[in-house]
């Protein structure tokens, strides 16, 4: 009698767990969408931040800035979307539900994770609480049989593990967020509108079967997590030598013109570099071409090749109004005309650190005073990469992000910040007091210090023909390097003594030498072989 009444007891309890834990329904297509209608116009006023794609299958989409997605209407991807949409109604439709609310929800209440049925019009007051229980496989369906509506600064708050990709919203009615709503989860509404109000905060969907979907100066992103792909952008350009340069041109003057503190070597490959102090410079100046410039230039070519072949994902389309706080994910972007960046642009790693950025200019580039590019949620100024045709100017005290391969002159105004490099096919580049950083990438100046050896280097007789005298008078320089005119090593020795005589087999022509300590690259020059 025991065991019946235990089996009994068990199998009550597995049935309440079945009905208690719902199960989300299949997006498909319809999940990369932030915004969109079935059969409805989208509409936007006001400065709106959207991440995902954005479309109607019969109507259309206007006032819409850059976004960080693409815009269907009534494109192959808006049908299969619609197609979708109508699945995923349909099970939340059918989903049987647990619990049965009140139809003010809020004002501090705390939902388990389960399915919620409203038999009426639904309002959201002040705070509703979803507590995933300690699992982020917890699922929340809400079904209003009405209109749902939320007062001004309502938030639906996610604790112990809810995510917001686990939250459903299904409302027969109008819906209307109301001012500074924070809202979670994918809102379908049927056959009636919906309507995101000024300050509006989606971390979901907001979908429409029926009717037109209207947001006015919103914030909308769609959820990341419950198997969602994990944006890594593309695969980065391979720099080689280029890494180690913070400022580079293959075709023209290096200048600079105040005080400017730069890591990484500078130079170019056919112009003269000049203004830049030795001491307030943790690299190399070049201040010709030489072995390391000719190298850095075939790189260069390489990346700029490489960034040009590189598919677009999604083209911003107001390049004249770039910036304005706009969040991107990792992707390759494409702006296809001049671009002016004003005010701060956001990169979203989105928790990767590794996720690759590549932002693609058709045209000049420019930033507004004092213009920002932020990193949020892991992203690193080493994998944001800007490739544009023209020339850049980055505008005075402004803090920039990422490496940038140009083809046109550049100018860096006071007081900028660059946490990368400047790496030009053709142009000049200019420099106004600035602070240039370049990112990691370099094993040789991968070091807080790097003495600059200037003159502790000689070299006699020079031309030489069967020996070659090297005198340092910098113990800390230990090595030797010399290449031919196209960039193979040819010798290599250590440096052990004040004076070192190398014995010399080298057919007659022009070399290039390099000499380093322990901390990398410290002097380079010409040697001659007669």
């Amino acid at each position: 009698m025991k065991k019946i009444l235990l089996f009994a007891a068990t199998a009550a309890l597995l049935s309440f767990s079945t009905l208690t834990n719902a199960q989300a329904p299949t997006l498909g297509s319809t999940a990369d969408f932030a915004l969109f209608s079935s059969d409805g116009a989208i509409s936007s006023t006001g400065l709106s931040h959207i991440t995902g794609h954005v479309g109607t299958n019969n109507g259309s989409s206007t006032n819409f800035g850059n976004v960080d997605g693409v815009m269907h209407d009534a494109d192959g991807a808006s049908q299969a979307a619609a197609a979708d949409l109508l699945l995923a109604y349909s099970q939340l439709d059918a989903a049987i539900p647990n619990f049965f609310p009140s139809s003010l929800l809020g004002n501090g209440q705390s939902l388990n994770p389960g399915t919620y049925a409203i038999g009426e019009s639904a309002s959201l007051n002040n705070t509703l609480i979803l507590n995933g229980q300690g699992s982020s496989n917890s699922v929340f369906i809400f079904q209003i049989q009405g209109a749902f509506s939320s007062a001004a600064n309502a938030q639906v708050l996610l604790t112990n593990g809810a995510l917001a990709c686990n939250v459903f919203w299904k409302i027969e009615g109008l819906v209307d967020l109301g001012t500074n709503t924070i809202m979670k989860g994918t809102v379908v509404a049927n056959n009636s509108a919906i309507i995101l109000n000024s300050g509006v905060a989606l971390e979901g969907r907001a979908l429409s079967k029926i009717g037109a979907v209207t947001i006015a100066g919103s914030t909308i992103r769609i959820p990341v997590g419950c198997g969602s792909p994990v944006l890594t952008g593309p695969v980065a350009p391979p720099l080689n030598t280029a890494a180690c340069y913070a400022i580079f041109t293959r075709n023209g003057e290096v200048t600079n013109s105040g005080v400017s503190t730069v890591t990484g070597d500078i130079g170019s490959n056919d112009g003269p570099t000049t203004g830049f102090e030795q001491s307030n410079v943790n690299g190399t100046i070049h201040y010709g071409p030489d072995t390391s410039t000719g190298q850095c230039a075939n790189d260069v070519s390489g990346i700029y090749t490489y960034l040009t072949n590189l598919p677009v994902d999604i083209q911003l389309l107001y390049p004249a109004a770039f910036g304005n706080d706009l969040v991107l994910t990792p992707h390759t972007y494409l702006l296809n005309a001049e671009t002016v960046m004003t005010n701060a642009v956001y990169l979203n790693a989105q928790d990767n650190p590794d996720a690759v950025f590549v932002l693609k200019v058709v045209g000049a580039f420019s930033t507004s005073t004092a213009g920002s590019i932020n990193l949020i949620n892991g992203a690193q100024a080493k994998n944001v990469y800007w490739k544009i045709d023209g020339a850049v100017s980055i505008n005075t005290d402004t803090n920039f992000k990422g490496t940038i391969i140009g083809n046109g002159a550049v100018s860096i105004g006071t007081n900028a910040q660059l946490e990368g490099r400047i790496l030009a096919i053709t142009g000049g580049i200019a420099s106004f007091a600035i602070d240039a950083q370049m990112t990691p990438g370099c094993g040789e100046l991968a070091v807080t210090t790097n003495t600059i050896a200037g003159n502790t280097v000689q070299f006699y007789p020079n031309p030489f023909t069967t020996s070659l005298n090297v005198s340092i008078t910098d113990n800390s320089l230990n090595e030797l390097m010399i290449y031919n005119t196209v960039g193979a090593l040819v010798m290599k020795t250590s440096l052990v003594q004040s004076v070192t005589n190398i014995p010399t087999n080298l057919p007659s022509g022009v070399y290039f030498y390099k000499v380093i300590n322990s901390n990398g690259l410290v002097v380079t020059g010409k040697l001659i072989s007669q």
